[in-house]
């Protein structure tokens, strides 16, 4: 069974992990509790909070990669009990009746995506909708495996606002993502370089959300962390800068390359631009080197950043 990102997985019949990379390791999959069912209810959990609930009642999902020499959460295949895959879930909400509005605006947005000729098929939907944890004031999050069909659906996206079918994020909305991106960049640096990704909009005054899962493959190399450095350089190769990892090729120097981790910063800076970039520094035992944006969760302190 392939496990990818964005996908969710079920244990305990109470925890809901988000898949955070592709494949598995050591018989393990790589993720981060997202939910906890709490007095009979579902409750979507803070980084923190997901930590200290697992740590008091289930410590066996805290779990240390010496392979990225970072502290995540991870479950045995043999322990998930369900495994929620975002492009049967979308087929499977498009099917079926529902009176819930944010599965009415999921649908609507869905519509226009085939209208403008993308296809169903190449669409999932990840966030609360996928396990079913969603309510009335969720967001929708969709999610594309090929390139091609993100990219054309962030083309799409742009023309869908230029046409009035959906809105771009107006002041209240940029600062709502804004808080809880938590990031290191300020307010109004933050909306420039969202607002030219084109990968979220409003419908019906909800936000939306689109990305790109796609398996990066990385070298089979163990990293030491070298500690947090700020560095400027010129982007030379964005091909993968929407992957998970993003990885953002830069011109030759002691640091090969950049990759972050973090959704805030992905598709951050185009090729050609300068960017300044703060995050931990990692090198290999043949010497490779690299900066990470995203070396933990919340990554205090680390940003990218296109200078002007």
């Amino acid at each position: 069974m392939k496990y990818c990102v964005k996908d969710f997985i079920e244990a305990q019949g109470e925890l809901l992990f988000a898949v955070v990379e592709s494949g598995m390791e050591a018989g393990k999959v790589l993720c981060f509790l997202r939910y906890a069912k709490i007095n009979g209810n579902w409750q979507k959990l803070s980084t923190q909070q997901a930590d200290c609930y697992l740590a008091d009642y289930f410590p066996h999902y805290l779990y240390y990669s010496s392979a990225k020499d970072v502290s995540l959460h991870a479950v045995c295949e043999t322990a998930i009990i369900k495994h929620h895959q975002p492009r049967q879930r979308l087929q499977r909400l498009m099917e079926q009746p529902s009176h819930c509005a944010v599965v009415a605006d999921f649908k609507k947005l869905i519509k226009h995506f085939i209208e403008y000729g993308l296809e169903s098929t190449q669409i999932g939907v990840t966030g609360s909708l996928l396990p079913g944890v969603h309510n009335d004031d969720s967001d929708i999050d969709l999610v594309f495996y090929e390139r091609q069909h993100f990219h054309f659906a962030r083309d799409l996206v742009k023309q869908l606002i230029q046409e009035h079918h959906i809105d771009a994020l107006d002041d209240s909305a940029w600062e709502s993502s804004y808080r809880r991106r938590s990031c290191h960049i300020d307010l109004p640096d933050y909306i420039w370089h969202e607002q030219r990704k084109f990968n979220k909009a409003l419908i019906n005054g909800r936000k939306f959300d689109i990305s790109l899962a796609i398996d990066t493959r990385l070298p089979d190399l163990n990293y030491q962390k070298m500690g947090l450095v700020t560095i400027q350089a010129k982007v030379i190769d964005d091909t993968c800068a929407f992957d998970s990892p993003a990885i953002f090729g830069i011109e030759a120097g002691p640091v090969d390359e950049i990759l972050c981790f973090t959704a805030t910063y992905v598709g951050q800076a185009c090729k050609g631009e300068c960017i300044e970039v703060s995050g931990t520094l990692e090198a290999s035992s043949c010497g490779y080197q690299r900066i990470v944006v995203g070396s933990s969760r919340e990554a205090p302190g680390e940003f990218i950043r296109v200078i002007r």
